[in-house]
């Protein structure tokens, strides 16, 4: 309630001045309706935000929109790498073939389900609890993406206080130029791949529609890597006037994907399609509704209001001992050793109000974007339940625990508030002056039992109130280009799953922090003409109260670990040498791109007291986990009258996997450097007639064998390999 009031305060004073202060009569203000042009040349493009994009403020932050509508790369699989080419930094995941999981980081970020970034689709979330467990577990299939949108951790302050900053899939949207419009779009490719797409979409008076349906399934490049995935979208938006706009979306993803495990480094070495683990299953049935409404009070002023909420389920079952215990055939009772059953349930809903204000003072104008936010999280948490010994997907419980289904069954709540208000400031035609402050309000509990405690039972509650500034600004040195510099502060709250120890013989520490910390960002971006696209700035992220595992008197100890800084340069340069001559070329249009980002990450405090003076162990001066040294990805596009090619290297140095940068590989293949590694890969697009489309590709045409992360637990402990070479072809019509 407070920061309603402190909102409301805010946003009566800014009007206040603008109703006070004279107006030019003399200008008038006309709005054009929005005329679409789409350019051959432009295909694959990275885009800046607008400064103003009706309720959001966007100036000065650095941010990148990807266009995925004419993209030559595997959106089939969601190939992350190819997907992020252009988007300098971003570090991927790339252990889950079948791309239903997509885990992207930034800065020295851990990319595990994109965790680090405010994950949403259309504006609001979609993660499985924003504070408590922000997993993605749900991303839409990228065939159904017109564009995503990256701001770095200068979002904090309007989407929330997350270190990455803002990830967001914006859906297509029905043609507005017809009443129906028919996409299909089918795959097929390597280890038995199908992919279908299909969408209907279109405008009809005041009415907009844009509904798809999505399958793929495939056996998968590794052994036991089996999955199937469904998802349907349905999104109508109805005009009711011309200030007023409502819109219902809804979504509902089901995939069942059978978990291929880990490796020792030595099996890797060997063959890295092998699998040791058959009978591990991983299913997520998701669904995620939102109402949107937009309402037009004047030419710059307009407030928007969501509401979103998940119901949703993740669930597992399989053998998750380390990679080095066989899982083996009791002969006694004829049956293979019992698997373990984890099942989370979600039901979250929230809303946002937000409210742009365009406004003159002292004869300039200026931008006021302010928003409150409440939202209400829960999450059924039942683990270490004991399921039977078979091999297919099996939910049941087959044995009790002390006459108990479950080794641990939580219930954890989340309840946020929060208020925001940001302020473009506007001195002379080309300088602006972005302050801004949010407030957030975070209430946590946690009840019910698990088995590590010693009385068994777990009665936690929380309460927090964070007050979070930034500042950025901008320069435009000509109408194409700027100079833009940011600072923001940012938090993550102690998840549950620091709260709860992974292992029967783990200690939580019962003083655990929350991180906080800062962004700092700034650079020269922009284009000149239509021949040269670029962005070259540095980063500094300062993360405070990192929380880690040690091991403390023999066992793991989870605790505040200590803090680190990441700092370096991020670039991007897009060239098309042609059109510096010809711009309209009978023999085609070529652009070479680079994006390449060097970054030193590394610890700077180590805060465990059990070993803080022992020189030997201390982790102050190490290189963050996953946390690379240098991310290139250097591609070359070519395109003719309906046709494109593009050919892209990536290249990742080497990578630590634990805070105390163990070099040789743990006998569990958890812990250990991870080399770096290229990847090459070639997508072609061939459009005829603008009716009929036809798509192929060659993804690591090398067959490079190669790693990004160790797991510790699901998709299964050990060290997971990266896929191998594949290909796929696509068929497809557009009526």
């Amino acid at each position: 309630m407070k920061s309603i009031v402190f909102l409301s305060i805010i946003c009566s004073c800014i009007m206040h001045a603008q109703n006070s202060i004279p107006q030019d009569t003399t200008k008038k203000i006309i709005e054009l309706e929005e005329i679409e042009i789409s350019g051959k040349h432009n295909r694959n493009k990275i885009q800046r935000l607008k400064d103003i994009d009706g309720v959001y403020l966007n100036s000065a932050k650095k941010n990148e929109v990807i266009n995925l509508v004419n993209a030559d790369a595997d959106l089939t699989t969601n190939n992350a790498r190819q997907v992020f080419a252009k988007v300098p930094g971003v570090n991927v995941w790339e252990n889950d073939g079948s791309g239903i999981q997509v885990g992207v980081a930034t800065r020295g970020l851990s990319p595990n389900r994109s965790w680090e970034f405010n994950v949403r689709q259309n504006g609001y979330d979609i993660a499985a609890e924003i504070f408590g467990y922000p997993e993605a577990y749900y991303n839409p299939p990228m065939e159904a993406v017109e564009k995503i949108t990256l701001i770095r951790g200068s979002a904090a302050l309007q989407y929330g206080p997350q270190f990455g900053g803002l990830l967001n899939y914006q859906i297509k949207k029905g043609n507005k130029h017809t009443p129906i419009e028919i996409e299909s779009q089918q795959t097929y490719g390597s280890y038995n791949l199908f992919n279908s797409y299909n969408a209907i979409g279109g405008t009809y008076k005041n009415f907009n529609y844009y509904a798809y349906f999505h399958h793929r399934s495939a056996d998968g490049w590794r052994q036991n890597s089996r999955y199937f995935t469904n998802t349907g979208y349905i999104a109508l938006n109805y005009e009711v006037t011309k200030k007023l706009t409502i819109g219902l979306e809804y979504t509902r993803m089901n995939y069942l994907s059978q978990q291929a495990g880990g490796l020792t480094d030595s099996l890797f070495n060997i063959n890295p399609q092998q699998s040791f683990r058959s009978r591990n299953w991983f299913n997520v049935p998701w669904n995620v509704y939102a109402i949107n409404t937009t309402y037009k009070i004047k030419d710059d002023a307009q407030i928007n209001v969501k509401i979103f909420g998940t119901v949703a389920e993740r669930n597992s079952v399989g053998f998750t001992k380390a990679i080095n215990i066989k899982d083996t055939f009791n002969i006694t009772i004829q049956s293979y050793n019992p698997r373990q059953i984890d099942r989370d349930k979600y039901n979250n809903i929230g809303t946002e109000i937000r409210y742009l204000q365009g406004y003159y003072l002292f004869n300039s104008k200026h931008y006021l974007s302010a928003g409150i936010r409440a939202y209400k999280g829960n999450t059924k948490r039942n683990q270490a339940g004991i399921g039977n010994g078979n091999s297919d997907f099996d939910l049941n419980i087959y044995q009790l625990q002390n006459g108990k289904e479950w080794g641990r069954s939580l219930n954890l709540n989340t309840t946020n508030y929060a208020a925001f208000v940001e302020n473009s400031f506007h001195i002379g035609k080309r300088w602006s002056i972005v302050p801004g402050i949010r407030y957030e309000i975070i209430e946590s509990s946690i009840d019910g039992y698990i088995n590590t405690t010693p009385t068994g039972t777990v009665n936690l509650k929380s309460h927090r109130s964070i007050l979070l500034t930034g500042i950025g600004t901008e320069f435009k040195v000509t109408e194409a280009t700027n100079l833009y510099a940011n600072y923001s502060q940012a938090y993550r709250p102690v998840l549950f799953s620091d709260l709860t120890p992974p292992a029967t013989n783990a200690i939580i520490d019962p003083n655990l922090k929350d991180a906080s910390g800062y962004n700092i960002d700034g650079g020269y971006r922009g284009a000149i003409k239509d021949y040269l696209n670029f962005d070259i700035g540095g980063f500094y992220l300062f993360y405070n109260n990192r929380i880690g595992t040690i091991t403390k008197d023999g066992v793991p100890y989870r605790t505040n670990i200590g803090a680190s800084v990441s700092k370096g340069i991020e670039t991007f340069i897009e060239i098309d040498p042609i059109r510096i001559f010809n711009k309209n070329s009978k023999i085609g249009y070529i652009t070479f791109y680079a994006a390449y980002t060097y970054m030193n990450a590394e610890y700077t405090r180590w805060d465990n007291p059990a070993i803080i003076n022992d020189p030997n162990k201390t982790i102050v001066g190490k290189k963050v986990e996953y946390a690379p040294e240098n991310i290139g990805r250097y591609g070359i596009n070519y395109y003719i009258n309906g046709f494109s090619i593009s050919a892209q290297l990536s290249q990742v140095s080497d990578v630590f996997t634990d805070a105390q940068n163990t070099i040789k590989p743990s006998k569990d293949a958890t812990v250990g450097l991870i080399k770096g590694y290229q990847v090459f890969d070639i997508n072609s697009t061939w459009t005829i007639q603008n009716k009929y489309i036809i798509k192929w590709g060659i993804n690591n045409v090398t067959d490079e064998k190669y790693a990004t992360r160790r797991a510790g637990g699901y998709p299964g402990p050990g060290l997971m390999p990266g896929n191998g070479r594949t290909y796929y072809v696509s068929l497809g019509i557009k009526l």
